[in-house]
């Protein structure tokens, strides 16, 4: 009885070490996935449905396609969004005011080596590849910086930028937009996080007009012998400023899917 016993636990050893392991690497690469510019090759899938727009409740959806490159061991990181969009004809019950990719932003961060605070900085450029009806038709441009720590199981992190156009079309407005994206991400264990969501507070100086969202992040890392899937689901409403000019939806799901590839591997 003993022997089976012995024989028993011999057969489940290697099971449960890898198991441990696998669950100890998804949340070391789950709390990599918080830092926007770790060292990581990361593509990603956002889908961003926003609901309540207009006197007849239509939904605009978002789906950001937003690959992360590092470069040059980690210290320069490019980050891509390359957002397709369908906008609903918002003054009638059904229809499609227009559908496709919208203006392309591209980062470029500069990172250099440090010990408790990690930050990067660089240009970030708006291409106007939207058109008249999914864009600002304006090249835009400016600075983009972030910083963040990570305490234990915590991160705190900034990520600010400011934009100006400098071309494009010469009828369409010009652009002098800023943003400030406060993040918090708590680790709960074998890859499972909680954050409070895109906290982005948008600033047009054109208008003198805010916006700042609110919401509620869960997701989780799943590890396989190549890399890692981290997903997770957002719930986002708003505060508004009276001079915002657009159209604002009540409230946004987000779901993201993406895969992320350690550079080491």
């Amino acid at each position: 009885m003993k022997s089976k016993t012995f024989l028993c636990l011999m057969f489940l050893l290697p099971f449960v070490l890898v198991n441990t392991v696998f669950a100890q690497d998804a949340e070391e690469l789950s709390q990599q996935a918080a830092n926007p510019i770790a060292n990581l090759i990361s593509l990603p899938f956002q889908n961003n449905a926003n609901y309540g727009y207009g006197q007849f409740d239509r939904t605009t959806n978002i789906l950001n396609i937003q690959p992360v490159v590092p470069l040059a061991n980690g210290k320069i990181v490019t980050r891509t969004i390359f957002p397709i969009v369908w906008i609903p004809d918002y003054g009638s019950e059904s229809g499609t005011f227009s559908s496709g990719l919208s203006d392309i932003t591209f980062t470029a961060f500069y990172v250099p080596e440090s010990k408790n605070v990690i930050w990067g900085v660089g240009p970030v450029i708006d291409i106007p590849t939207g058109g008249e009806k999914r864009g600002s038709q304006k090249w835009n441009i400016g600075p983009s910086f972030l910083a963040l720590v990570q305490p234990g199981d915590w991160t705190f992190g900034i990520l600010a930028n400011n934009v100006w156009s400098f071309a494009g079309k010469s009828e369409a407005l010009d652009v002098n937009r800023g943003l400030i994206n406060l993040f918090i991400v708590r680790q709960l264990g074998e890859g499972w996080y909680i954050g409070n969501g895109d906290f982005v507070i948008s600033y047009s100086w054109q208008n003198q007009s805010w916006f700042v969202p609110f919401g509620l992040r869960v997701g989780k890392a799943f590890i396989n012998p190549k890399g890692t899937w981290n997903t997770y689901i957002e719930y986002r409403t708003w505060a508004i400023d009276e001079n915002w000019v657009g159209p604002v939806a009540d409230h946004n799901v987000r779901i993201n899917i993406q895969y992320q590839i350690p550079v080491s591997l």
